[in-house]
Parts: structure tokens; sequence; C-alpha cells
């Protein structure tokens, strides 16, 4: 046993919400915009100026097919986790865009 606690829920119960909501409220948009900048990962504020140049992109289609892969290099992207199979066609989209850059 890996000593992991097992906590069995049934369907529809819901965990307590634990989001300080009274803080929440009390942000000013001055405290949530200062949190943003100080945060690296956070994506920038949307102003009137983005959403004037954004453009809907689709994403282009995917095809299902039979590949074969060597075992180890499934195997290290298995271990990745979730997701295995998007990031290795990341790894493939990004292998076909430097070589059409490099053909011009």
């Amino acid at each position: 046993m890996s000593g992991r606690v097992i906590v069995r829920r049934s369907r529809g119960e819901t965990l307590p919400d634990r989001t300080d909501w009274e803080r929440v409220r009390a942000l000013t948009d001055a405290d949530i915009e200062k949190a943003i900048a100080e945060d690296p990962d956070a994506a920038p504020i949307l102003d009137e100026e983005w959403f004037k140049n954004a453009e809907i992109v689709f994403p282009p289609g995917k095809s299902a097919l039979s590949l074969r892969i060597d075992n180890d290099v499934l195997g290290w992207f298995k271990r990745q986790g979730k997701g295995y199979q998007s990031r290795m066609n990341a790894v493939l989209r990004a292998y076909m865009d430097a070589q059409k850059k490099k053909a011009g």
C-alpha cells in the first residue's frame, strides 16, 4: 500500500467550498490588476485593443491512424502523464513548422 488515504464519495456529493468569498468580494480592480502584474504565469489583462485585434482561430481537424512508434519513445511520452498523444502531436507540429521555415 502506498499509504494514501482513499475517500469514497457518493455521486452528486460535493466537497465543501473553501474559497474565502468575503476576501474575494473585497478585492478592488487595482488589487486584481496588481496581482496579475506580479504573477509571471498570469495572462495579460484583455483590454479593448486586444479584442479589436483578436481573431477566431479554429484548430485543424484530427485524423485517427495507426502509427508504429519505438517502445522507448512511446513509453517516455506516456510517463509524462495524461495528454501524451497531444504532446506527441505538438512535437510533430513543431518539427513540421521548423521544416516549413527552413524550406522558405
